[in-house]
Parts: structure tokens; C-alpha cells; sequence
């Protein structure tokens, strides 16, 4: 792992990047036991995950994810864990995970912008996809030919009464304050319905908080179900 100057970062933005450089060491050690998950129960699994950053997943531990499929996260996902596909559309986002040097030992992409022309090891959409981050990891994912997607963190509304801002990530740099109020879903909705009406033959399986608003258009497919947290880490034997 490559040596980092201190001097060149905020205290902050040092105590992000040492946090997922231990993450990373974790994450070292999981895709080992992943590897051994795989030999033992055969082949690849046909199973992904797609981490969107509500608080609705707040509960599940993504390393626990590591041994049963690969995992697609956004944005600031990479400071605490490392997916295999993190996206990132945002350009503050993508400009402090360039800051960070996460690309030059994860995969990370976006869409062409000419802030990133004198970046390094990003991966750029061709075509420019032009959604947002939550769905474009959906999308990629889908792309990938796999049976079954589980959405973690994919909440429509906001928090409480008020509808506030639903990120797990408020309050820290490039998020909005928790007392903001949500963000509206309307483009993350049409863009998921345009992934699930594109593979009709994948199954998405959302995965939700009992309180968790559910749009009504969802429930229209035939290829889309929905799981509630505590019966999903059941499942998968997550503590």
C-alpha cells in the first residue's frame, strides 16, 4: 500500500483515509474467507450486492456480504468499506476519492467530466449514463448478468416526521446536514424502473426496513420483491 504525505490533507480528510486503509486490511482478510466460501460450496455465486447509502442498511455489516457475492457501493461507501465496484457521479465525491488515492487499488468509476481528465485509474461510463449514483450501480451490476440483485440502502423518503435527510453519511464532508430535508426520489425511482423493465429476467430483491416507504410503481413488477432487514440477515447468517 502505497505511503501517504500527512502534511498534504486536513485532519479530517487524514482520519477518513486511515479508517479505510484499516478497512481495506479487513477487507484483506474477508475476501480470504470468501475465497474458501467459494471452493467449499462450488461455483461463483449468481447472487450480487448493490449498497445505496440509506439508513436502512445502517444494521448490516458489509464485510459480512464479502463471501456470498460481489458487492457495488457508492460514494463515501469507500471510507469505511471496499467494494469491488464503488460509483461515483458526483464531482466533489470523485474529486476527494482521487484525493484519497482509492482508485489506484480499487475499482472505481464514473461519468467523463472534464474535472477528472488528469486523473488516474478511473473507470469512465461510454456513454455518459447521466444517473444518478445509486441507480448506475444498479444498472452496472444488472449489466453483469446476475440471477439475483439484493438492494440494500435504497430509501425513498426521509427520516421522521419531517422527511429529513436519509444518508447515512450526513454531516460529513460533501453530504448534506441531517436536519436538511430529503432529497427527492422521482429520478432515483424512474431510473430503477428503467434498469428492472431493461432485465426482465434478473430478480431484484430490495432489501428494507419494516418502516421503509415502498412506491407503488415497484410492486408493478414481476421481477421485483422485497425482503425486510432483520429476516434478510437471517438468511445470510449475519450478526
Amino acid at each position: 500500500m502505497a505511503k501517504l504525505d500527512k502534511s498534504q490533507y486536513t485532519k479530517e480528510e487524514w482520519q477518513i483515509i486511515r479508517e479505510r486503509r484499516r478497512i481495506e486490511k479487513e477487507v484483506s482478510r474477508s475476501q480470504k474467507q470468501a475465497h474458501k466460501f467459494k471452493k467449499t460450496n462450488g461455483a461463483e455465486s449468481n447472487m450480487c450486492f448493490v449498497l445505496g447509502n440509506g439508513t436502512s442498511r445502517s444494521s448490516v455489516y458489509s464485510k459480512e456480504l464479502v463471501p456470498y457475492g460481489k458487492t457495488y457501493g457508492c460514494n463515501a461507501l469507500y471510507r469505511t468499506f471496499s467494494p469491488d465496484y464503488l460509483v461515483a457521479v458526483d464531482v466533489k465525491m470523485v474529486l476527494e476519492i482521487n484525493k484519497s488515492g482509492y482508485q489506484y487499488n480499487n475499482e472505481v468509476w464514473t461519468n467523463p467530466n472534464k474535472a477528472y481528465t488528469h486523473m488516474k485509474n478511473l473507470n469512465l461510463f461510454q456513454p455518459s449514463k447521466g444517473w444518478s449514483s445509486g441507480p448506475t450501480a444498479l444498472w452496472l451490476a444488472a449489466q453483469h448478468g446476475y440471477e439475483k440483485i439484493y438492494i440494500l440502502g435504497f430509501d425513498f423518503a426521509g427520516l421522521g416526521e419531517d422527511k429529513k435527510f436519509n444518508n447515512i453519511y450526513a454531516d460529513t464532508p460533501n453530504y448534506k446536514k441531517s436536519y436538511d430535508g430529503a432529497t427527492f426520489f422521482g429520478n432515483w425511482l424512474r431510473q430503477t424502473k428503467t434498469i428492472m423493465t431493461t432485465y426482465k429476467n434478473t430478480k431484484f430483491i430490495r432489501v428494507k426496513a419494516a418502516d421503509n416507504y415502498t412506491p407503488p410503481e415497484l410492486n408493478k413488477f414481476d421481477n421485483y420483491s422485497e425482503i425486510d432487514v432483520k429476516h434478510f440477515k437471517i438468511q445470510f447468517d449475519l450478526s
